[in-house]
């Protein structure tokens, strides 16, 4: 296991994970779909939040469970308190450093979030 940072943009956001990042999940939704989000889902015990509390933003849409967190400054979309696991993270692999997007050993998952609870049935993090 990895301990893993990322950020923001600028940099006030910044947070630090535990994980193999062995893979990034694509969602469809049309959220996910407009931000370009890779997800990596990662258990709250191995997130921490480094520093930028204070300026993070919240948008809750559909059931209001999810919890879209981004930046107030730069507006970029480090991590989300997700639907599917609520009490868990996951982070957009597009901004922690070292989580390698072109390794060849990088499994990509597709989530069918347009059919969100069809997808459940099969979902796996």
């Amino acid at each position: 296991m990895q301990t893993l940072q990322g950020s923001c943009h600028c940099g006030k956001v910044r947070f630090e994970i535990d994980t193999d990042p062995t893979y990034v999940s694509q969602c469809n939704c049309s959220i996910c779909t407009k931000k370009g989000i890779l997800h990596h889902s990662v258990p709250a015990a191995r997130f921490r939040l480094l520093s930028g509390e204070e300026d993070l933003r919240e948008y809750r849409f559909n059931t209001g469970t999810a919890r879209h967190l981004f930046c107030g400054t730069c507006g970029i979309h480090p991590f989300t308190r997700p639907r599917s696991a609520p009490d868990d993270y996951t982070v957009n692999a597009r901004c922690v450093e070292g989580f390698d997007l072109d390794s060849e050993t990088l499994e990509w998952r597709s989530f069918d979030g347009r059919n969100w609870e069809q997808a459940m049935k099969t979902y796996r993090r």
